[in-house]
C-alpha cells in the first residue's frame, strides 16, 4: 500500500508540474525514439500513440525526450520486434498479437476469441498476473513491455458478398489477426496478416476478398466501405484488445526508477484514454458508414456456434504445441473461472 501511494504521489506531482524539477534533477536526460505500428491518421490508435509520447515528455519534466515516429519512418513495420530487441530502435507502440511468429503465446496477451471484455481482461493483465507473464516472455528476447492501450470490441469483418452459410466462407482470402485467423482457417478461409496501411489496396485489387481490422471509427478512416459493403458484428475474435509499449530491455534498465514510473504512468493514462475514446467514437462512425451505403450484419447463432467450436479446437492445439501458450492460457482460464462468479452476478445481461 505504501509503495502504491508513493507511486500515485509521484505521478500526480509530475502531471501537474509540482516538484517536477526536484523529481528529475538527479536523472540523466535520455532520448526515447518510439515508432508506432499505427499511422497518426488512423482513428483512435494513431492519436493515442502520439498521446503516449506527449505524456511521457510532460510527466518527465524534461528528463525524457521521447519522439513519435510514423510506421516505417525508422524501420519497416514488420521489423519492430527485432529492431527493439537488438537496440536498433528504442521502443515501439504496437500489440503483442503482431509477434506470434516468435511465439504463439504472444496472442494471449493481445486478444483471444470469445475472450474477456475490457474489465475482465484488464483485471487479468494488471492484477491477475497476465502482464507479469507477458513481461517474462518478452524478456527472453531482450525486450521490456507494458500494457499501454486497450480498445473495446471490434467488428468481425468486411465482405464483398453477403455470407449466408458457413460454407460461404470456404475459399475466401481474408486478412485476419491473431488466433481468430486459426479459427477461420479451420473453416476453409485462407488468411494473411497485413499491416493497416496495406489492407485497402489488397482489398481494392482483389488480392483478398474480405478483411477484418478493427472497430468502426478505425475502419472508416481506412476506407474499407469504398470496396466492401457488408460489415459483420459482433467481433467474436476480439472482444477487447490489449496493446503495449515495447522498449529495448537494456534501455529500460538504464532508466532511473522515476523515469520508469513516468513511462508506466503515461501508459496507464493512454490505456484509460483508449478505453474512453473507443467507447465514445463508435456510434457516430457507424452512422456515417450506414450513410455511405454500408449494410450492417449480425452473425446468427449458427455462425457463432461454429466459430466457438473451432476456437476450442485451436486453443487445445496451441496449448499442446507451445509451453508458453499453455502457461498463459492456463493463467487466463483460471482467472476467468474465478471472475465468472462475479461477472455473472454483477452485470446486467
Amino acid at each position: 500500500m505504501r509503495s502504491m501511494i508513493k507511486f500515485v504521489g509521484i505521478a500526480t506531482a509530475l502531471a501537474v508540474g509540482v516538484g517536477a524539477g526536484s523529481a528529475t534533477a538527479q536523472d540523466k536526460k535520455v532520448r526515447l525514439q518510439m515508432q508506432s505500428a499505427f499511422a497518426s491518421t488512423l482513428g483512435l490508435l494513431g492519436p493515442n500513440a502520439q498521446y503516449t509520447v506527449n505524456q511521457i515528455n510532460k510527466l518527465s519534466g524534461g528528463s525524457i525526450d521521447a519522439k513519435f515516429f510514423e510506421p516505417g519512418a525508422l524501420v519497416p513495420p514488420s521489423q519492430h520486434f527485432d529492431a527493439v530487441a537488438s537496440g536498433a530502435l528504442d521502443a515501439a507502440w504496437a500489440t503483442p498479437g503482431y509477434w506470434t511468429g516468435k511465439d504463439i503465446a504472444f496472442a494471449v496477451f493481445s486478444t483471444v476469441p470469445f475472450g474477456p471484455g475490457i474489465p475482465e481482461y484488464l483485471g487479468w493483465m494488471k492484477a491477475g498476473g497476465g502482464e507479469k507473464l507477458m513481461q517474462a516472455l518478452y524478456a527472453k528476447y531482450g525486450i521490456h513491455s507494458m500494457v499501454c492501450h486497450m480498445i473495446p470490441p471490434e467488428a468481425s469483418g468486411w465482405f464483398r458478398k453477403e455470407i449466408n452459410s458457413v460454407d460461404d466462407l470456404k475459399g475466401l482470402k481474408m486478412r485476419f489477426f491473431g488466433l481468430g485467423a486459426n479459427v477461420m482457417q479451420n473453416l476453409g478461409v485462407s488468411t494473411q496478416l497485413l499491416q493497416a496501411g496495406e489492407i485497402f489496396q489488397a482489398l481494392q485489387l482483389g488480392t483478398i476478398d474480405a478483411t477484418e481490422f478493427s472497430m468502426p471509427v478505425m475502419d472508416l478512416s481506412l476506407g474499407f466501405h469504398q470496396v466492401a459493403k457488408f460489415y459483420y458484428f459482433p467481433g467474436w475474435h476480439q472482444q477487447a484488445t490489449v496493446g503495449d509499449l515495447i522498449i529495448n530491455k537494456a534501455k529500460w534498465d538504464s532508466l532511473s526508477p522515476t523515469q520508469k514510473a513516468v513511462i508506466e504512468a503515461a501508459c496507464d493514462q493512454a490505456t484509460l484514454k483508449g478505453i474512453a475514446d473507443g467507447e465514445t467514437l463508435q456510434g457516430p462512425a457507424i452512422a456515417e458508414l450506414v450513410s455511405k451505403g454500408v449494410q450492417l450484419k449480425t452473425w446468427s447463432p449458427e455462425f457463432l456456434a461454429a466459430f466457438e467450436r473451432e476456437w476450442k479446437k485451436v486453443a487445445d492445439e496451441q496449448a499442446a504445441k507451445s509451453p508458453e501458450f499453455k502457461k498463459a492460457w492456463d493463467s487466463l482460464s483460471k482467472y476467468r473461472a474465478e471472475y465468472k462468479i462475479w461477472g455473472d452476478r454483477a452485470y446486467l445481461k
